[in-house]
């Protein structure tokens, strides 16, 4: 079977072709282009190379179209990615911006290319389904809540890798297989041994979550892609008040406030240098102390947050770092876990250096009694194998 996955933003269109069946996962070819203004060009191209360089004999000889999407009213889970779904993007459209409108034109232009493709999406909520309802729900009238505000958290596909992975390389084959499972049979009772995973995905956006037995329990990420950790340009969690006090004091209409905490805050509106972290590490080494506490800010949310699962799940077996920051930046990693001694993390300073640029590896100490590793993102695959299970299930 040979699966597409389409991972669409608001300004990129990144793809990748498996080829599967039951037993083995294999990745045929990749690309992407940034600065989209339109996907259709994009994707017509994307389809043209994949025949000519020999990669599929047509491209009706795919098996089906997969995509990441992040946030639908009243949809989540794997689902066919039909007129519900585009009603449900559209329904959360002004929650995720950035998002919903270009996945729902993604899944239109494979539509129209190809109409007897099957088109599959996988919610980046649906790894939260099964979350206790007080970790998920806010304090807020009932008429609020009918209307579907609450704790959703994102970045699934890629913690739903890490509770597979990370039980695979701690020996734990039970969690694994519970995991890699989950969105099949549900989480069922488990009473094997326990594992408890705190996953840390840090990038452009970021989030952390707390994984018992392959499950999540909770998330920083709550009603939209703007909450939890500050992100590149996002602001993170904010006091409801702050937003009717700057526009009194600022003279700032709702419209125009919400510009700013989407586009202007996080990393780039504390450092006031860039919204990569490459740029504002720079920058703080070079003594400026906007770029140092932006720095600072970050660390501490995933500390917090962290902290908070490692209370709710009585421990820790593991902590996870992931995406392109937890991956690549060495300094964050030890910074959050610093003074953790008496909790059991003991990090072995030249592993952790030397864990970068893609590269998996455990960077605790062999006598650390919580173990610290680096797994590379996967999403793809995750979507892809659930893309997979459900062809195979029609």
């Amino acid at each position: 079977m040979k699966l597409l996955i389409a991972n669409l933003g608001s300004t990129s269109f990144k793809y990748r072709l498996f080829e599967m069946d039951v037993s083995s996962t294999r990745q045929l070819a990749d690309g992407g282009y940034e600065r989209v203004t339109a996907f259709t060009p994009c994707i017509e191209e994307m389809l043209e190379r994949l025949v000519s360089e020999g990669f599929l004999e047509s491209a009706e000889a795919l098996d089906a179209v997969g995509f990441k999407t992040v946030l639908g009213k009243g949809v989540s889970g794997c689902v066919a990615a039909d007129e519900r779904v585009l009603e449900a993007l559209e329904g959360f459209k002004a929650v995720a911006p950035a998002h919903n409108p270009a996945y729902a034109e993604g899944i239109r232009c494979f539509g129209e290319k190809l109409p007897q493709v099957p088109r599959v999406a996988l919610f980046e909520t649906a790894f939260y389904q099964w979350c206790p309802e007080a970790a998920m729900t806010y304090a807020i009238p009932r008429s609020w809540r009918e209307q579907g505000v609450r704790r959703y958290g994102f970045h699934g596909a890629s913690h739903k890798f890490i509770a597979e992975h990370s039980a695979e390389l701690l020996g734990n084959e039970a969690v694994a297989a519970r995991a890699r499972q989950l969105y099949v049979c549900g989480p069922g009772e488990y009473n094997g041994k326990p594992l408890r995973v705190i996953s840390c995905h840090l990038g452009g956006s970021s989030s952390v979550t707390g994984i018992l037995n392959g499950v999540a329990i909770g998330t920083s990420m709550g009603f939209s892609p703007q909450s939890g950790l500050p992100q590149n340009n996002r602001v993170g969690d904010l006091d409801s008040m702050a937003i009717p006090y700057v526009s009194k004091t600022l003279g700032l209409d709702v419209a125009e406030a919400e510009r700013q905490l989407t586009k202007e805050s996080g990393l780039l509106g504390l450092s006031g240098v860039s919204n990569d972290m490459r740029d504002i590490r720079a920058a703080a080494d070079e003594g400026n102390a906007d770029a140092r506490l932006s720095l600072d800010v970050l660390i501490d949310n995933i500390r917090h947050w962290a902290g908070s699962f490692f209370f709710r799940m009585g421990g820790a077996d593991a902590i996870c770092f992931t995406a392109g920051i937890g991956e690549n930046d060495p300094e964050l990693r030890a910074a959050v876990c610093a003074g953790l001694e008496g909790l059991g993390v003991k990090i072995d300073a030249a592993a952790n250096a030397a864990v970068i640029r893609g590269k998996e590896g455990i960077i605790s100490t062999k006598d650390s009694s919580i173990c610290v590793m680096v797994i590379p993102a996967n999403e793809e695959v995750v979507i892809a194998r659930e893309v997979y299970r459900f062809i195979e299930a029609r």
